[in-house]
């Protein structure tokens, strides 16, 4: 549901020139300190890029799906952690309180969560509770005006950098599965919140990560979003196939960014006195990629404009990120063996994305996860 192509185009063609003339020739820095420099953020702010999804009454850009996916198309082509930086404000970081928040609370955090002015962190996996996420031990208890949190969250996005934290809680013992969880906006500050050591991860330097530690933090009740308990984690499933289409866009952008850098090796590598790319087995692997590729975007674009369209497209979005994460895997696995030894080592890009990419595939649901859901649906829909 595009509503400006013109515009739209304009967006995407400065998304396009930033990734390409900006934040590419930053990536081996992002890598090697592990950080995204304050100059890149800056500059992202002043683009829009922490409100793309927020609509414009706050201060956002109010991108439907459809135009959201053209946009992370672009933005795939460089290192995830960009992506990753402003990923939560556009998504769960701020989805929660755009659908069920108070109006106090989307007049207070949506307009700095769209300028970039907070940065946000979207706390629901834990130790014990993550492809089963309505298993969740954290508790906030009410005392008087206040509740009362306890827990420890994991592998939490942004949460070293984070100023607002969206953080899903059981604030009913008696109550078992989703129905007890709720949700609350906690802010960085707040007595008792702590964090434990950075994660060192496989890949994707620059994109934070750590647990998030809650001591008997104690926030207002006006904190609990909607003001209402009990409807924190279907909040989080309502945004679950809106964050799935979001990372398959990216596993579409960095499979083609990776493509073309294992052409344009193959094409200037030569071996047995030609280019290799005239040989018809690397032929074959950049031909299986394309395709590959072609397929994920087709689906990721369909899926979106049916989700413009008010449908239900819980089985598209899975099946878009089932298909767009482990098609990513591959083309990583074989752009690696097109550049051969040069694939592994950290003189080139191919060898950063292969670690990176390799995520995709886990968070915003497994891929094991996505099967049961897409296979549950047609199990249900089969039985009306």
């Amino acid at each position: 549901m595009i509503r400006e192509p013109e515009t739209l185009q304009m967006l995407v063609d400065t998304v396009r020139q930033f990734v390409s003339e900006t934040l590419i020739p930053r990536e081996n820095e992002v890598a090697e300190t592990d950080a995204i420099p304050v100059d890149i953020i800056q500059q992202m702010k002043e683009f829009g890029f922490f409100g793309l999804t927020i609509p414009e009454q706050y201060g956002g850009l109010g991108l439907t799906m459809e135009e959201e996916v053209n946009v992370v198309f672009e933005l795939g082509r460089t290192s995830p952690a960009f992506r990753s930086h402003i990923g939560t404000n556009n998504g769960i970081g701020s989805i929660g309180i755009l659908i069920d928040g108070t109006e106090a609370q989307k007049d207070s955090y949506l307009p700095r969560l769209a300028s970039g002015e907070l940065l946000s962190s979207f706390c629901l996996t834990e130790p014990d509770a993550g492809s089963d996420a309505a298993s969740l031990k954290t508790t906030a208890i009410r005392d008087g005006d206040d509740y009362v949190l306890n827990g420890t969250k994991r592998f939490i996005t942004n949460a070293p950098l984070a100023s607002v934290f969206t953080v899903m809680a059981r604030t009913s013992t008696d109550i078992k599965g989703a129905s007890g969880i709720s949700a609350f906006v906690v802010e960085r500050g707040t007595a008792g919140l702590s964090f434990g050591k950075p994660d060192h991860k496989m890949g994707q330097k620059g994109a934070l990560t750590c647990d998030v530690i809650l001591d008997n933090v104690r926030v207002p009740a006006g904190q609990l979003i909607g003001g209402v308990e009990g409807v924190g984690f279907k909040t989080a499933m309502k945004v679950l196939d809106k964050g799935r289409l979001h990372i398959a866009a990216l596993s579409v952008g960095a499979s083609e960014r990776m493509l073309a850098d294992a052409l344009a090796y193959a094409l200037e590598r030569k071996q047995f006195g030609k280019p290799i790319a005239d040989f018809q087995l690397i032929q074959a692997m950049l031909a299986d990629s394309k395709a590959e590729i072609y397929a994920a975007k087709c689906m990721v674009l369909d899926a979106a404009r049916k989700r413009d369209e008010g449908l239900n497209v819980s089985t598209e979005a899975s099946c878009a990120k089932m298909f767009a994460t482990e098609m990513c895997g591959r083309v990583a696995d074989r752009c690696v063996q097109i550049h051969g030894g040069a694939g592994y080592v950290s003189e080139y890009a191919i060898e950063r994305f292969y670690r990176d990419v390799r995520l995709f595939r886990i968070y915003e649901g497994t891929t094991q996860i996505q099967q049961i859901v897409i296979a549950r649906n047609m199990i249900r829909e089969a039985m009306r």
